[in-house]
């Protein structure tokens, strides 16, 4: 299974009889998964199963899914409002005897408001219902292109991740093979300390010196930072290599680098082991900041 991104745009139309669709995904990075729908007036009953869609494909991301729909012009139906006409017509006979003018003519009594009525054809159950199932299924077509994108997207960040994650890796044995990080050395340079300290003619408790040296000697020890840093990495690369839903996951992981890289720095009693964890956490900003983009 390959990684995916949270970042993905699709754009589908068609046609259902005289129905035009057309819908547009936009995926962002989010925390969880934020889905927001739009549709016109007449298709709102689609909204529930529209994002039952979504979510059932996509675990993160701000999702913003929006229909567009418009009709071929068809001609209006004419109807005569019967009740309109026959009260008009009845008024007409009731001033022919007091009024000298012509009998009303078909032509007047149509253009008398609200005689000649105009509708829009009304959509039959059935239609409605092919052109609802012609949008759901435009809308499948646009989810699977989003996803392709997510995915193609998702590859690339492997891409680089891998390699930041084998870089990571290359600093961490950098760090265990510099001389300072030996215990000899790091008992030599604390002796060496000691015995200038006593050498300055103070009076100083030599076997307090000594067991505080001591001390030091564990603090100044990374080797367990360092084995934790190659934990971590192999703990990478298994998650990439697996693929699937592992954002989250990897972002602790990059959290637990920097953890380590700070007590490395905290730690460290040499500068080329400074140096080291200082690059450290600069590799790792880097693969948290490609990692934000993971689903």
């Amino acid at each position: 299974m390959t990684l995916q991104s949270m970042t993905g745009f699709a754009h589908k139309e068609g046609t259902a009889g005289s129905l035009q669709w057309t819908w547009e995904l936009r995926s962002v990075n989010g925390r969880g998964l934020d889905i927001r729908i739009r549709v016109p007036a007449g298709f709102e009953q689609l909204e529930p199963d529209i994002k039952k869609a979504l979510s059932d494909r996509f675990s993160r991301g701000n999702i913003q899914a929006t229909l567009s729909v418009s009709r071929d012009e068809k001609r209006a139906e004419a109807t005569v409002n019967q009740d309109v006409l026959d009260a008009v017509v009845d008024l007409a006979k009731q001033l022919q005897d007091s009024v000298d003018a012509e009998p009303p003519r078909i032509d007047g009594l149509l253009n008398i408001r609200g005689v000649l009525e105009f509708n829009e054809p009304q959509l039959d159950e059935e239609t409605a219902r092919l052109e609802r199932s012609a949008v759901m299924d435009g809308l499948d077509e646009a989810i699977g292109a989003m996803a392709e994108m997510r995915k193609a997207e998702g590859t690339k960040i492997a891409e680089f991740i891998s390699a930041q994650i084998d870089g990571i890796e290359a600093m961490a044995k950098k760090a265990d093979s510099d001389p300072s990080t030996e215990p000899e050395n790091i008992v030599a340079r604390l002796s060496a300390q000691v015995k200038m300290l006593l050498d300055t003619g103070v009076e100083l408790d030599e076997g307090r010196l000594h067991m505080e040296a001591a001390i030091l000697a564990s603090k100044a020890d990374i080797r367990e930072e360092i084995d934790r840093l190659f934990a971590h990495v192999d703990a990478c690369r298994a998650l990439v290599a697996d693929g699937g839903v592992v954002g989250r996951r990897l972002d602790f992981l990059a959290q637990e680098f920097n953890r380590e890289s700070n007590t490395i720095c905290s730690k460290s009693n040499a500068s080329s082991v400074t140096a080291v964890g200082l690059d450290l956490k600069v590799l790792i900003d880097q693969f948290r900041e490609q990692i934000q983009n993971l689903e």
